[in-house]
């Protein structure tokens, strides 16, 4: 296990601590909620990063945000998973966080997330700070002080 100093870590930036981008499943403003549930499904995840053909993101889309939007009076209307598009039905006010951050703002964000994204300066989508990794970081600042 690597030995981590506290202030090491509070001094840290989100990006030293972040999954990157390429690492994280997202799907596209322009697919289809079909797309976006299979996404989700296949993945695991419950959530996940709307992004545009640059990178920029959008907001979040969330397998409980497709369940509502087709569930009907007296039946799932799965019709409609191929007519509705991401956009109409994902979060659009989401927590943020920049690449240059300190990690105690990222710690904050992630108390009531799961995950947050993150963004450059340029608001172009560069991975995402998970609450997973900061309870990492945590056990083993707590581990090597122990030593």
């Amino acid at each position: 296990m690597i030995e981590i100093e506290p202030t090491q870590l509070l001094e840290s930036t989100v990006a030293e601590h972040m999954i990157d981008a390429d690492k994280v499943a997202h799907v596209q403003i322009g697919n289809n909620l079909e797309h976006a549930l299979l996404v989700l499904t296949k993945t695991g995840y419950t959530a996940i990063p709307v992004l545009d053909a640059s990178y920029h993101l959008h907001g979040l889309i969330g397998t409980n945000m497709i369940m509502e939007k087709i569930f009907g009076l007296e039946r799932i209307e799965f019709e409609k998973l191929d007519q509705l598009k991401v956009e109409e039905v994902m979060l659009k006010d989401i927590p943020r966080l920049k690449t240059t951050d300190p990690v105690l703002k990222g710690v904050h964000a992630v108390t009531n997330n799961g995950f947050v994204c993150v963004e450059n300066e340029e608001q172009v989508f560069e991975g995402i700070f998970t609450r997973r990794v900061v309870l990492k970081r945590l056990n083993e600042v707590i581990h090597s002080a122990k030593k």
